[in-house]
């Protein structure tokens, strides 16, 4: 995921590419990226998304970095593989 923390909302932005071929996801949040707030509000953004609880959603990878990755519990590669189809179309 590339996350824009201070983005005026809290939001999926839709998939890109980058110069590399690697695929992601770009997400906004509202929150500024201070003491790992913006991490926080995309956790929780992403649980709501996916129906699941906020502990179950972390930052693997990427804590202060805008490239990162995430991992959910519960939530089968069938259910992640139809959110990005969904976010794909809009990008």
């Amino acid at each position: 995921m590339r996350l824009t923390p201070s983005g005026g909302a809290d939001r999926i932005d839709g998939c890109a590419t980058d110069d590399a071929g690697r695929f992601y996801l770009k997400a906004r949040v509202r929150a500024a990226a201070e003491d790992g707030k913006a991490n926080a509000a995309l956790e929780a953004m992403l649980a709501k998304a996916f129906g699941v609880a906020k502990s179950k959603v972390r930052v693997a990878r990427g804590a202060t970095a805008r490239l990162k990755a995430v991992e959910i519990e519960g939530v089968s590669e069938a259910d992640i593989a139809a959110f990005l189809t969904r976010h794909e179309e809009k990008a």
